[in-house]
């Protein structure tokens, strides 16, 4: 579908807005919680992958991810725009992001999905955890976390990219299960 989206065509993008629009939403309403500001972040992540299509690589995950990844840093920028970084309307932790929309086989995969990564989260270390549910769940810089846990700027990058590497490689063993 993303290659088709890469040559131009119109239909793919379609596509995946139906296969994925339910879950991006989902994703989006948890950050922002906002009705108006979830469906602009939405549409605004697939303008982006429309006019980045060709910054996909296949080797470094999956369409899906991807797509995803764009939406939580459009809704994190939208949430910092509208409150200013002094009020975050950011989640406290890792909940479940089910979308309040979307097909059921598609709330069933997000549910399911959210039930991976929330195990995934749990598998790792608490300086680690923490680290990564700032970054992620609360929306926080690097250099916030290191000045929230008192720790030096590259103690938080070692600990995220740790962290998401192990959370990574027990992901990888239950897709193999």
């Amino acid at each position: 579908m993303l290659r088709a989206i890469q040559q131009g065509d119109q239909d793919a993008v379609a596509g995946l807005y139906d296969r994925y629009s339910g879950i991006a939403y989902g994703l989006a309403f948890r950050i922002t919680n906002d009705v108006t500001l979830a469906e602009d972040v939405v549409q605004d992540a697939f303008l982006s992958v429309w006019r980045q299509a060709a910054r996909f690589d296949p080797g470094r995950g999956q369409v899906r991810s991807w797509l995803l990844t764009i939406v939580h840093h459009k809704a994190v920028d939208a949430v910092r725009r509208r409150a200013g970084r002094s009020e975050r309307a950011l989640p406290e932790g890792p909940e479940e992001f089910i979308a309040t929309r979307g097909r059921p086989e598609e709330l069933a995969e997000g549910a399911s999905d959210a039930e991976a990564v929330r195990a995934a989260v749990m598998r790792i270390p608490a300086d680690q955890r923490r680290t990564v549910e700032m970054a992620y769940f609360e929306g926080m810089t690097h250099v916030e976390i290191a000045e929230r846990m008192g720790v030096p700027l590259g103690t938080v990058k070692s600990r995220l990219r740790i962290g998401l590497e192990k959370m990574r490689d027990y992901l990888r063993l239950k897709v193999l299960e």
